[in-house]
Formats: structure tokens, sequence, C-alpha cells
């Protein structure tokens, strides 16, 4: 056989291999990704001035939330399967054990326990000495990937089911499949049951309620903003964006004044960029687990964005190149200070506000991926 007919058959063996590799190995049903946010914002780098809570003291805290009525204390989830706690005093206390490593979402109910999103068990009931599950399951299905919630004053819990397809420990690929598997969900504490508020969202994440509570805001990490659904008024049960985002948004946290604070998870380097684009490539690359880590590694930085009550974006806050933080979760104001979770980080972040410049209008830059999209 000629030299031509040789490479030309083993190139059409790699190809078949390669295609039933990926068939056989590739964990997700690719469909188009939403289009990445077409403004960027010039990067600061104001988060780099925060201070290290808590550091070496903590697995992963993906979310805060802080006491008030406390005098300040500090809550957060760890991997390790605790509930901590910074005391005003500035000690730290494992304060509650639960157990597992998918504690995500924590909130406050107005009976003096702690709602936690466990994300393989669900929505949980934490107080001392008894741990509850609140809801496993709604109507008739698991509660796969419970993610973050909130209490209303008449008692519902609004909370989030990232994705009905994977799980915490495999986030990514739900996020790459983007597949809008994701729900809001709703708890009675009346019934004990869990309904669907919302689905087909695009890997459902955070959730807040205005003052007024006559919408929830649930956000979209894959969609890159975050959605209202209308729970009074002429427009009940209908549903609009509240903000689109220049990052993908995890929690968000309503701050003192009525406005929000969300954090944004960066998911876009120029190899993430080219890998969304197709589904073809999205299989081939997740048939490649060392190869998927490696790009997925290839997105850095952290930012949070404060948005008005309105919708519109009022400041962005940045570490470009997740020098000081990387991975920001979540992001609470308390006191004049920020204080940020994240899962890539064994410490809590607080950045005193007062330090910043001035606010000013946040202005868009040039996208510096947009030749990959």
């Amino acid at each position: 056989m000629a030299p031509g007919g040789l490479f030309s058959t083993a190139a059409v063996a790699v190809v078949v291999s390669l295609a039933v590799h990926v068939a056989l190995n590739s964990p997700i049903q690719p469909v188009p990704s939403p289009a990445p946010p077409a403004a960027r914002y010039t990067p600061n780098n104001l988060l780099q001035g925060l201070e290290k809570l808590g550091e070496g003291l903590l697995r992963e805290p993906e979310d805060v939330y802080v006491d008030a009525a406390a005098g300040g204390t500090v809550y957060t989830a760890t991997r390790d399967g605790w509930l901590q706690r910074l005391r005003p005093n500035g000690s730290w206390e494992q304060w509650r054990f639960v157990g597992g490593t998918g504690l995500l979402g924590i909130a406050p109910s107005a009976d003096g326990s702690m709602l936690v999103c466990d994300a393989d068990k669900g929505l949980l009931k934490v107080e001392e000495g008894r741990v509850t599950i609140l809801a496993s399951t709604v109507e008739g299905s698991t509660i796969r990937f419970a993610d973050a919630a909130i209490e209303a004053s008449d008692g519902t819990v609004y909370f989030s089911d990232a994705s009905t397809r994977f799980p915490f420990d495999r986030w990514f690929l739900g996020y790459l499949e983007a597949r809008r598997t994701g729900r809001l969900l709703k708890y009675d504490p009346r019934t004990g049951k869990a309904s669907v508020a919302l689905d087909n969202l695009a890997f459902a994440n955070g959730v807040a309620l205005p003052r007024d509570e006559t919408f929830v805001i649930v956000c979209e990490s894959a969609g890159y903003r975050c959605l209202k659904l209308w729970l009074k008024g002429d427009k009940t049960g209908q549903t609009e964006t509240f903000v689109d985002l220049p990052g993908s948004p995890d929690n968000i946290r309503r701050a003192p004044d009525g406005s929000f604070w969300i954090a944004l998870i960066q998911l876009r380097s120029p190899w993430l960029d080219l890998v969304s684009r197709w589904t073809f490539t999205k299989r081939v690359v997740t048939a490649f687990p060392p190869l998927l880590d490696r790009i997925k590694a290839t997105a850095k930085g952290a930012m949070v964005t404060h948005v008005s009550e309105d919708g519109e974006i009022i400041r962005v806050l940045d570490d470009s190149e997740g020098k000081v933080i990387n991975f920001i979760t979540s992001v609470t104001e308390f006191g004049g200070d920020l204080y940020l979770g994240s899962l890539a980080t064994n410490f809590i972040g607080r950045l005193s506000l007062a330090k910043l410049p001035r606010v000013q209008e946040a202005v868009p830059s040039v996208d510096i991926y947009s030749q990959y999209e």
C-alpha cells in the first residue's frame, strides 16, 4: 500500500476511535450555550484589598450570612460538614455539625433556626441538636442540587435546584451542557410540601427577595442574568429579566438599603469560550476528564456587582486574575463591609466599602474574548 494510503487509513482509524471514545465516555447531552455577555468591565482589582478571615480554618466557605441581631456574628458552611461562625470578639466556633461535603446556601429562619441547602440531601432546617430535612423531593422528582434559599415573611421558603441532571460534585458538566434543567422551588411550611415555582432555568443559583416581597429573584448562572418572578400585583406569575450581567451569577444578597450584591463566578477564557461554542467540542472535552480539568482551570478571577432595586448595575469590583481571591460565590454587606465566600479559598474575605474609591458609573470596556464568540 502506498504511503498516502497508509496515512489515510491511520487517520480514519484515529477519527473513528475518537468518535467511539466520545460516544461512550462523554456524560453530557449538550445544547448550544447562551451567548456570553457582550459587555466587559475595566479591571479595577479593588477586591485585592480585602482582609482574610479565618484563613486556614475554613474549607471552601461557599456562602456567608451575617446576623445583625447577634452583633454581626458571621456564619458559613464548609466542605467538612460544619456550620461555622465568627463571633464579634474575633473567635471562630464550629457551631453545628451537619455532615457531608455539599453544604451550600445558608439563610436564617424567623424561628431562630438556620436554613441550609445541602446539595445532596435537599433543603434542611438546622437547630440545636437536630437537623431536619424539609424537602428532598418535589412533585415526585428528586431535588438533585439544592443550592440557595431565602425565607419570606410568611414563612414560605424559596430555594433553587441548580440541575436535575448533575449533582454538586459534577456541577461544571451541568453548566457546560447548558440544558435548562434548573428550577426555583417553593416550600410551604403549612403543608410541609415543596412545589415548582419556575422551571427551565439555566443553572438556577442564588435567590433573594426585595423589601416589599412583590417578586422573588433567581440567578441563572449559565444564562448570565437574574430573573424575577412576580408574587404580587397585576403581574403575579409572570417572569422577566431583573438584570443582565458581565459574568455568571452565583449567590445574591439584599443590602441594607434594599439594593443587591451579586457574586459573579468567572467562567470565561479563550479556551472555555472556544469549547463552549460548539456542542461537539463540549462532548469531546468532557470525554477526557484531565483535559476538562485543565481547560476549566484557565478561568481565573473574581468579581462582584452592586445592583439597584430596579436592576441597574451600580458598580463592579474585581480581582481580575484571582491573585488574592478567586471564584467568589457569595457577597454580603454588613456594617459598611462586604463579606465574600468562595469555593476556592480557605478564608472569608472582608472588604471595607469606606476604603474604596467613590462610586462611578460602571462603564463597559472592550470584550477581549469576542474573537472567540
